[in-house]
Parts: C-alpha cells; sequence; structure tokens
C-alpha cells in the first residue's frame, strides 16, 4: 500500500478503534511498505498511534523517561491478568507462578538477543544493578569506577559497599557533548588501574539522552582486567541493540520506561560464566551457582505485571523497533533542530545524531532548571523534568511515541520567547 492509500484508509479507523490489538495490526500491516524514515514524518499515522493512550488533558507529557504511559490495550491486559489471578488465588500462585515468569523471561531474552539462561525478571534497574553492586565479593582497597552522571541509585549502593568493605570509588565526568567515542573511552580508561574491579557505565545517560559507546568501552576494560557493568535503564526498548553485542559482563533495565511494561518490571542480564561469582541480596533455595534463578529471589510480589511483558513485547514487535527508534529521533530532532543555535539556549544533549535518540535536556541561560520547569508547566503546560547537578543544568525533555509535532511546537515557542 502506498502512503495516499494509507491516508485515505487510516482515516476510516475510529480512534478509540485502535485499543483492539485485531486493528492496531491491521494498521501495522497496512504501513508495511512505507519506509519508516517517511512514515516518522506522518503525523496522521502516529495520530492513531496516540489515539491507543489516554492522556491527561492539563498538561503536555515531556517526562516519560520516569515511566511511558502504558497503551490502553497493554493496561487492559494487565488488568485481565490481575482478574485472572485474584480469581484463583493461591492455586495460581503455588502451580504455574514460577513456570510463567520463566517463560516470559525467555520472551524478553529472545528480543535481547542472549541465550535464556542469562536473563531474569526483576522490579527495576536499580534492583538488578544493585543485585551486581552488592553481591560481589569486595575486598578493602578493590577500586570501581563511574560517572557522577550514573543513576543516583547506583551511586548510593557504591558508597555503601565503600563504607561497608573499604572499597574506593572512582568518578569521571562525561562531557555532555563529547567530540569522539575515543574521548569516552579514554576517559574511563584513565581512572582505570591495576586494582579495578568494577566498572559501571550508563547505555544512555538518563539526565541528557547521551548514548554511550558501550561496546569500545568494554573491550577498552576487558584488555585490563575490568568487568563492565552497563545501566540499560534507558535503551531497553528505546532503541535497537542486542546485549550481546555490547560484550558487557552484567546488564540491568526497567521495562517499564521504554518497553511500556507495567510499572515493577525490569531485567538483569548476567554473562553466563559470571554468575556463580554473584551474591544474591535475598537467599534463595537455588542451589546451583551457575543457574541464574539464584539471583531471583524477590518473596511474593504482583506477577500480573510479569504476565503482561507477552502483550507489551506483542505490541513493540507490531510496532516495530526500526519505526519507533526513527519516530523518536524524529521528534528529539524536530524540536531541538529548531533551538540548538539560539544564543540563549544550552543543550546539553550531544550534537552528533548518533549520540541520542528521543531524551534531551535544554537550559536556558539566567534561569535555574527548576524555574524552567516551573514556567513550562505554569504559562505553557508543559511537564518535564528539571535537572540541576552532575554537571547538567537544564530540563530532561523526553516525548513517546504518542506525542505530537504540535506538543513540540509549543516547547519550540515557549524556548524561544524565554530568549
Amino acid at each position: 500500500m502506498n502512503k495516499r492509500s494509507f491516508l485515505k484508509n487510516a482515516g476510516l479507523i475510529g480512534l478509540g478503534s485502535i485499543v483492539d490489538p485485531g486493528s492496531f495490526s491491521r494498521l501495522m500491516e497496512s504501513v508495511a511498505q512505507i519506509p519508516s524514515r517517511e512514515l516518522a514524518e506522518d503525523e496522521n499515522f502516529w495520530s492513531r498511534i496516540r489515539a491507543g493512550y489516554r492522556l491527561k488533558p492539563d498538561y503536555i507529557n515531556l517526562e516519560n523517561g520516569y515511566y511511558c504511559i502504558l497503551p490502553q490495550q497493554i493496561l487492559e491486559s494487565q488488568i485481565r491478568h490481575l482478574r485472572e489471578i485474584n480469581y484463583q488465588g493461591s492455586y495460581y500462585m503455588r502451580t504455574v507462578q514460577f513456570e510463567n515468569k520463566k517463560k516470559m523471561a525467555d520472551k524478553l531474552a529472545e528480543l535481547a538477543g542472549c541465550p535464556s539462561e542469562e536473563m531474569i525478571i526483576t522490579r527495576n534497574t536499580t534492583e538488578s544493578l544493585d543485585m551486581i553492586i552488592g553481591g560481589l565479593d569486595w575486598k578493602p582497597g578493590d577500586e570501581a569506577v563511574m560517572a557522577e552522571q550514573d543513576y543516583p541509585s547506583m551511586l548510593n549502593m557504591f558508597r555503601q559497599i565503600a563504607a561497608r568493605y573499604g572499597v574506593v570509588n572512582k568518578i569521571v565526568s562525561v562531557p555532555n557533548d563529547p567530540s569522539s567515542d575515543e574521548e569516552i573511552v579514554n576517559l574511563y580508561a584513565n581512572a582505570i588501574t591495576d586494582k579495578t574491579k568494577l566498572l559501571m557505565i550508563c547505555h544512555m545517560i538518563n539526565i541528557t539522552g547521551h548514548i554511550l559507546p558501550v561496546q569500545k568501552i568494554c573491550e577498552m576494560a576487558h584488555s585490563k582486567g575490568v568487568e563492565v557493568m552497563v545501566d540499560g535503564a534507558h535503551a531497553f526498548g528505546h532503541f535497537r541493540f542486542t546485549i550481546p553485542e555490547l560484550d558487557c559482563d552484567y546488564y540491568g533495565s526497567s521495562l517499564h520506561k521504554w518497553l511500556s511494561v507495567p510499572l515493577g518490571s525490569g531485567i538483569l542480564w548476567v554473562k553466563k560464566e559470571k554468575i556463580r561469582k554473584i551474591w544474591p541480596l535475598i537467599a534463595s533455595g537455588v542451589t546451583d551457582p551457575d543457574n541464574i534463578l539464584r539471583l531471583n529471589q524477590i518473596g511474593t510480589h504482583p506477577v500480573y505485571t510479569d504476565l503482561t511483558v507477552k502483550e507489551s513485547i506483542d505490541y513493540y514487535n507490531m510496532l516495530g523497533a526500526e519505526r519507533k527508534e526513527t519516530r523518536l529521533r524524529y521528534l528529539q530532532h524536530y524540536w531541538t533542530d529548531k533551538v540548538r543555535d539560539l544564543p540563549h539556549i544550552i543543550l546539553n544533549t550531544p550534537s552528533d545524531r548518533s549520540r541520542s535518540c528521543a531524551i534531551a535536556n535544554v537550559g536556558v541561560k539566567g534561569i535555574k532548571p527548576g524555574e524552567l520547569g516551573d514556567i513550562l508547566l505554569k504559562k505553557y503546560r508543559i511537564y518535564c523534568a528539571p535537572i540541576d547537578g552532575a554537571a547538567v543544568h537544564g530540563c530532561r525533555i523526553t516525548p513517546n511515541v504518542y506525542t505530537s509535532t504540535k506538543e513540540l511546537d509549543v516547547l519550540v515557542k515557549a524556548l524561544k520567547e524565554l530568549g
């Protein structure tokens, strides 16, 4: 189907009908032959996607980085799973709970391109990475390397092991607009010594949207005998990659962000030969040291969230990883290209288009981030996340696939008027 035919047919699709997975599937089939780059600019198509969300009209939500709102069809699936588990009660929990969770982990492993025996479902990135930080066998004088732009929860965990075990934490600062991959690699390389045990890096820095050259950093660290743990909270389901191609040792992510799984779901990937060296945060009945399920004891929890992983992956696959990534990149550059060269604007996100996707961070000279966030909300009805620290001073702007260019026009108008 060509674009003209699609636009004609798309107009026949009722707004509410996109909640139905069948209608959503037919919509995706109708655009199968349209290149992702062309479709990324088609507001008519993306308005059909937007129709599948229930959005609060009080503000323009440009803070999808904390939690991406679920499409209605995924939300309805979660509610259906909740009802069914409530209906079955303890019978479900005692019979198929763990079998079903393993099935969902297998689906996530397939999406990540890794063996299923290396993947578990956790509750979020913090739990996943704190499992590694707290589970390694640290000795006094061991060193860990990280960046001040890393997520506070993990930095706090490193502070705890420093206080508890005598570990030395070495903290670097990642430039907001690097000149090359080598600049980033060398930054970390210069912090490594013969006492370094673990290097933590972000796949995408949450406060700026900066995508780091993970594979190159891992290659460098491994050449020095150092393991690498990657914070992928904002990468999984955001842009395309497989975990094995990164060549890291540990990887954690939150599924409630870009994969649109309900709150309370994350992943931990551990390279097979590394599993036995990690102590679980909560003791497990699994005794095989090479079984990753030994790290997956979290007690009784909302298992209906785990079950909704299937519908979230189905939605992601139907929408298409390439379509989604291309649209998200388009949305970010739609607004950043319009303001980047303004003299009063500070963009804290790399200018190199390959180093970012949906997330960007913008500041206005003479206006503190908190004040800027208040102005954007109160005057322009834009909700975003002010960031004031770690060499980043501005507001994080995070659109999602339901975001329209008209909404971003409001942001551009606001930033221009604040000059």
